[in-house]
């Protein structure tokens, strides 16, 4: 059932709202902006989870804002995947806006930070919200022009450096999509994501496979499927509340989630299956998943060795959807989540490290465990949940998609989960032993202490989430709820 409410419109404009705030009274007051970045942060989470069981008993919230041209609208459309995606990016954004709070404290150019931080989660609920591939493609773009500030925000050659390669790749990617969504419109006469396919009645195969690829490519560059991730590695230059947006809560998710409705509200279920459109995408991204895993383990310094375990998680969400059965796309689906929540977590702790020892190199990093217990134990705790231990949260929608794989028919998938969590162990676990286990000389222990409040909280709620979303997953309003009844609807 469809009903007209405005809510979808004030949690998409909500932030954009409260950074035009920041950026007029930003620079008066330090606690008026951060109290702007809290409240914006606060009501938009809010107003996604009043939603949510309403969303679990079969209601879809709409909203039409204007219509541009006949059949091109500004419309927001609230379904289960969109709640999904829109409840864990509001949530992870409040807390991400508490630790950005306490790490960024002693910088330069805070207001521009957090005026854009804020568009940055705006632009992430439009792309959640779209109700047409018109409106994503604009908070998509928007996604891309608002993050650039902040990957720039040291504003060193190394940085521009970057921004000039995070624009070059995000741009090109942009085309290939603007040029698929003309072409959907031309083909189909709309692009709306309120159906399960409506390409069905094209009988053009070449034409078919052609505009998969061109979706592929338009959104595989910030789902970072290889060979497509050149920018991201290079991003952990960033500050670190900057990396934690990337990797957790907006950009590469915003990728995944745009793969999630090409396969299954523009092509469909039906038409997928009959095309075998991914059956070879099964295998590309099962290629991204253990050779990033590889590369992770020869970067010594932290964030980048995160980096490349993100291209590796970030291709479960795509291996899972294509596999089209329940299990695997309530896998997929449920690893936006799961995969969030535990890599925000090995961010927070790599910023808050750095914070309070200016480390960046595991190498450097023996008895780091003793001189900061909880950041230790909050990165070890989502570090077991990547590998994929039980009862930690990456175990259930990794258990979920294997089982999808045998399901299927397709053991060799199973193997390579089984493969990839084998990888994460060879390169998390040195870490963790580097900073319990490794002897450290009397003459070279340094005690230092954890950081800010700020800066540890954070951690320790997103390391308990970990812990807790695998433990009881079945949890009414959990996001497990949300991503089955998101799968069973894609596969009506």
């Amino acid at each position: 059932m469809e009903v007209m409410s405005l809510r979808p419109i004030i949690a998409v404009f909500i932030s954009f709202f409260f950074a035009i705030l920041i950026f007029l009274t930003g620079n008066l007051s330090e606690n008026l902006r951060n109290l702007w970045s809290l409240l914006a942060a606060t009501i938009k989470f809010t107003i996604i989870a009043t939603m949510v069981p309403s969303i679990l008993e079969g209601t879809i919230f709409k909203s039409v804002m204007f219509e541009l041209a006949p059949g091109i609208t500004l419309m927001f459309r609230l379904d289960a995947l969109s709640a999904f995606f829109g409840l864990i990016s509001s949530m992870l954004w409040l807390i991400s806006t508490i630790y950005a709070i306490g790490y960024m404290a002693d910088d330069k150019n805070l207001t521009r930070f957090f005026g854009f931080f804020a568009l940055c989660i705006c632009a992430t609920m439009g792309v959640a919200f779209a109700g047409n591939m018109f409106t994503l493609f604009l908070f998509y773009e928007m996604l891309t022009i608002c993050t650039y500030p902040l990957l720039i925000h040291d504003e060193t050659s190394l940085t521009s450096k970057l921004g000039r390669k995070y624009l070059i790749y995000t741009l090109s990617g942009s085309a290939f999509l603007l040029y698929a969504i003309l072409m959907t419109y031309n083909i189909a006469g709309m692009a709306d994501l309120s159906h399960n396919g409506i390409l069905g009645s094209v009988t053009n195969r070449s034409v078919l496979y052609s505009l998969f690829l061109a979706y592929l490519f338009g959104f595989g560059i910030k789902a970072v499927l290889m060979p497509l991730h050149g920018w991201l590695p290079d991003a952990m230059i960033a500050p670190t509340p900057v990396t934690a947006l990337l990797h957790a809560v907006a950009v590469v998710k915003a990728g995944a989630f745009g793969i999630i409705r090409v396969i299954f509200n523009i092509f469909g279920y039906a038409t997928v299956k009959d095309l075998n459109l991914t059956g070879a995408l099964s295998y590309f991204v099962s290629f991204s998943i253990i050779a990033a895993s590889v590369m992770a383990l020869y970067q010594d310094n932290l964030k980048r060795r995160l980096a490349y375990s993100t291209i590796s998680e970030l291709a479960y969400i795509t291996l899972g959807a294509s596999m089209l059965t329940l299990s695997g796309v309530t896998g997929g689906i449920l690893h936006l989540a799961n995969q969030a929540v535990m890599k925000i977590t090995l961010f927070f702790c790599a910023g808050s490290i750095y914070k309070k020892t200016g480390k960046r190199y595991i190498s450097d990093m023996e008895g780091i465990g003793w001189t900061q217990p909880v950041t230790m134990t909050c990165f070890t705790i989502a570090a077991l949940g990547m590998i994929g231990f039980p009862p930690f949260v990456g175990f259930i929608s990794k258990w979920y998609i294997g089982i999808a794989a045998v399901e299927a028919d397709k053991p060799f998938f199973a193997f390579i989960i089984l493969l990839n969590s084998l990888l994460n162990a060879m390169y998390y676990l040195p870490v963790i032993y580097k900073a319990f286990f490794k002897k450290v000389p009397a003459d070279k222990l340094v005690k230092f202490s954890e950081p800010h409040w700020t800066i540890v909280f954070p951690c320790t709620v997103t390391a308990f989430y970990t812990i807790v979303l695998g433990m009881f997953p079945n949890l009414p309003g959990f996001p497990l709820s949300l991503a089955k009844t998101a799968a069973l609807n894609f596969l009506k």
